[in-house]
């Protein structure tokens, strides 16, 4: 698919990944996704997390853009019992790392 939005792993686990989201250079928000760890509940869950205000319409495109892009590889529609989004809006305030909790420096 030829989304609208440029998705970035940064993560991936044996059940989640962790993809920021990008707008041109502008950065749209992260979402997390969590798969199943068995075949017999295959439920997948989303939370996405938006830093900009996005048009209902945009909303939908992106969700169906991460459905196509990352999901639907990991486990076609027609394989999984749903797909659920949850969509938060908010900012990020600070990051923090072993070094700058224990007081480190560098």
């Amino acid at each position: 698919m030829e989304g609208l939005f440029r998705l970035v792993r940064v993560l991936r686990t044996l059940s989640s990944e962790i993809y920021l989201i990008w707008d041109g250079e502008r950065r749209v928000g992260q979402v997390d996704v969590h798969y199943p760890t068995q075949y017999r509940d295959p439920l997948i869950h989303a939370t996405l997390l938006l830093e900009v205000l996005l048009s209902a319409d945009e909303e939908e495109t992106l969700v169906a853009q991460i459905d196509e892009d990352i999901v639907s590889a990991y486990l076609p529609s027609f394989d999984r019992q749903d797909f659920l989004v949850t969509v938060y809006r908010g900012q990020e305030v600070n990051q923090y790392n072993d070094s700058r909790i224990t007081g480190e420096t560098d």
